[in-house]
């Protein structure tokens, strides 16, 4: 049959089917997004027309988020490459024929898990999964930052102030369609000579498999080191960081927390590095390069994960959640077949 010629390559999400065990997803997804039945009569919505059943569905649903995330696909496409693609049914559990969500569903299923605030509570149970089967052992922890670029607005420069001061324009309060495309939260900044408007996706990872154990989301303005207190805790044993991370105020904050700094020292004017520094930084290089891979996959692998096309915090604040989760269901996979874990 065609789909056991596809399968003998080992697409990815066939290889990720065979070790993730989605039913742990279920009960949260469930419990967030249940809504009484309605009385008979009208058009049934499509979970009741296809699967009688809005438990598979809603578990198909969060799979289509996953299958999206890690191809980067606007809803549009998403549709259509699922009705395209063996593959994206096989890992779907659907047949050819079979009712596919359509974009318009898609959205909005993706809206109601924002409402719920249900990435952050997947991304956690998995990432709590991983640590209490000891996969994930804290035995040192990196951490950074990447940006998430997403669509440049056409403002007036007046507009631009108004929102940079942390405000709404008038004339967006004045049109709610036109405030419904406009993205007030999202900010410029400027890194290495390259101009990026959006977010950042703050992480914490774990040093020896590169699971992310904990994140957090910015406007791509405020400096990588603001967002530390918000990723780390007394679990994370050694922290690597780049220099970006140094400063007295974070030392002292790492110190009360019994977590021992492997934060690159940096050297200022008039008192640059000493040979040894430069040898101490060298060597927490080796380790602290590695949370570099987590956006490199994101990038490269998850056709370039960090640029999104939505906008406003909240559904940022859900994409990347997804993100992250997404990549650590596939890195969880990788580890599993390079035979550096057990399957849980």
């Amino acid at each position: 049959m065609p789909l056991e010629g596809i399968n003998q390559h080992q697409p990815p999400l066939h290889k990720l089917n065979k070790v993730i065990n989605w039913e742990i997803f279920r009960e949260p997804i469930e419990s967030a997004l249940y809504v009484e039945p309605k009385a008979p009569g009208g058009r049934p919505p499509y979970d009741v027309c296809k699967f009688h059943n809005q438990k598979l569905y809603k578990l198909m649903m969060f799979k289509i988020i996953i299958l999206q995330k890690y191809y980067n696909l606007s809803d549009e496409q998403t549709e259509f490459q699922i009705k395209d693609r063996l593959s994206f049914l096989d890992f779907l559990g659907l047949q050819i024929g079979d009712n596919v969500p359509d974009e318009k569903t898609i959205w909005l299923f993706k809206e109601n898990l924002k409402e719920k605030k249900l990435s952050k509570k997947l991304f956690k149970l998995f990432a709590d999964l991983l640590i209490n089967n000891g996969i994930i052992a804290r035995e040192g922890s990196m951490v950074d930052a990447s940006f998430v670029d997403v669509p440049r607005q056409r403002n007036s420069r007046e507009d631009n102030k108004t929102i940079k001061d942390g405000n709404i324009p008038e004339s967006f309060k004045e049109s709610p369609a036109k405030l419904s495309q406009k993205d007030t939260d999202a900010r410029w900044m400027t890194k290495s000579s390259e101009r990026h408007y959006g977010y950042k996706d703050h992480i914490n990872a774990d040093a020896k498999t590169k699971l992310i154990t904990e994140y957090s989301v910015s406007s791509a303005a405020p400096h990588d080191s603001t967002e530390l207190e918000n990723i780390i805790s007394e679990d994370d044993k050694i922290l690597y960081a780049d220099s970006a991370y140094r400063s007295k105020k974070i030392e002292e904050e790492l110190k009360a927390k019994n977590i021992t700094s492997h934060v690159h020292e940096k050297g200022y004017r008039n008192n640059p590095l000493d040979e040894q520094q430069k040898l101490t930084n060298k060597m927490k290089s080796k380790i602290r390069v590695r949370v570099e891979h987590v956006f490199g996959f994101m990038t490269n692998s998850m056709n370039d994960a960090l640029h999104m096309t939505s906008i406003g915090l909240e559904r940022i604040e859900s994409n990347i959640g997804f993100l992250n989760l997404t990549y650590n269901l596939f890195r969880y996979e990788q580890l599993v077949r390079y035979k550096k874990i057990q399957i849980m």
